[in-house]
């Protein structure tokens, strides 16, 4: 039993992964050539486009997994049943709860690599990845340290220790230098918002230094015309996609403790932790598919079939979170109902060819 566990687990597997390979090819060249519209501004260039291009494959193939894993699962276990494989198996004296148990291992090995490409490879990837197209298309360059991101502009260095949703900056140290590289400004904020071209510093404390005294002032607001540009925003503003699930629940628990709206997040993190088991469902799904409907055509036919299903679960999936967070629907509720669905329906099909 422990071959046939491995024979069908690498057909389930190796057909999987071969479908991911293909997908992200497609998707590389598409993403590459939207890319090109950007090359020659600033630093940008066609070595830039094609990094931030591979880096962004992990996260790429993260999203594309539960399909993959459906198209995958057809496609090997297909070809066992056109070489009649599957039948002879079953002719062995294996019943289909043993065949379904076997597929569901390797299913469960799936939904590991899912696990950690999702929560260890993309989220470092996605990082290096928005980082190296944003400073290569701005021109203001930023840092990021464990004391938040530093940022240049002049004889002035920049501090911000958190973005917030919204681009808002929170917790912002200036520090101001002369032609002798002697500190002669130093200025803290509790927080930056930019309106009307400008930044609004707000419970700001400002320190001018002499060569004899310290006057500190302490304002409410300060208005600057210069603090950061977008591009250099884009750099240091946190994006769901590109944390681990991990990271999400850190930053959710941070915009709670700061009574800011964390919807958008929850959702990305519940998305997040739920795709591993969506992989699962759709190996699953594709078992009464192969004994069921589809056992006696082809496999062009199965890949169809397949690919129909897969990208109406990815649209479904999409569509309900967005509607979700439009009309408050608690993301854990959004996030796991389609796939639960689509569980559902894999099950009622299955007890059909028993």
């Amino acid at each position: 039993m422990r071959i046939l566990n491995q024979y069908i687990g690498t057909a389930v597997i190796g057909g999987t992964l071969l479908v991911l390979c293909v997908l992200l090819a497609l998707f590389t060249f598409v993403s590459f050539v939207g890319e090109l519209e950007m090359v020659g501004t600033g630093s940008y260039q066609l070595i830039q486009a094609g990094e931030y291009v591979l880096l962004s494959l992990p996260r790429l193939a993260y999203e594309l997994f539960p399909v993959s894993a459906l198209l995958g699962s057809m496609i090997g276990l297909g070809v066992l049943a056109s070489n009649n494989e599957l039948l002879v198996i079953r002719a062995a004296g294996v019943s289909l709860i043993q065949i379904v148990i076997s597929v569901m291992e390797a299913g469960l090995i799936l939904m590991i690599l899912a696990g950690v490409l999702g929560e260890v490879i993309a989220p470092k990837s996605e990082q290096y990845a928005q980082e190296l197209r944003s400073k290569a298309l701005a021109q203001q360059t930023a840092f990021k340290t464990k004391n938040g991101f530093w940022t240049r502009d002049g004889r002035r260095f920049i501090n911000v220790r958190a973005i917030l949703p919204g681009g808002e900056l929170s917790r912002i140290n200036i520090y101001e230098f002369d032609e002798q590289r002697r500190l002669r400004v130093a200025t803290s904020a509790r927080s930056a918002t930019y309106q009307d071209n400008e930044w609004v510093l707000e419970d700001v404390d400002r320190s001018d230094i002499t060569a004899n005294q310290i006057t500190t002032t302490q304002l409410s607001t300060m208005v600057t015309a210069f603090l950061m540009n977008h591009e250099v925003l884009d750099v240091i503003t946190i994006k769901p996609k590109s944390l681990s699930a991990w990271g999400l629940y850190k930053y959710v628990n941070y915009l709670h403790e700061n009574d800011l709206n964390a919807a958008g997040y929850e959702m990305v993190l519940w998305s997040k932790i739920i795709l591993p088991f969506s992989t699962g469902v759709m190996v699953f799904l594709s078992i009464p598919f192969i004994f069921g409907s589809l056992r006696s055509v082809g496999v062009g036919q199965r890949i169809m079939v397949g690919t129909l299903v897969g990208i109406g679960f990815y649209i479904f999936n999409q569509i309900f979170n967005y509607v979700g967070l439009v009309y408050e629907v608690n993301p854990v509720i959004s996030a796991i109902l389609p796939t639960l669905i689509f569980f559902v329906f894999a099950m009622r099909m299955t007890r059909r060819i028993y």
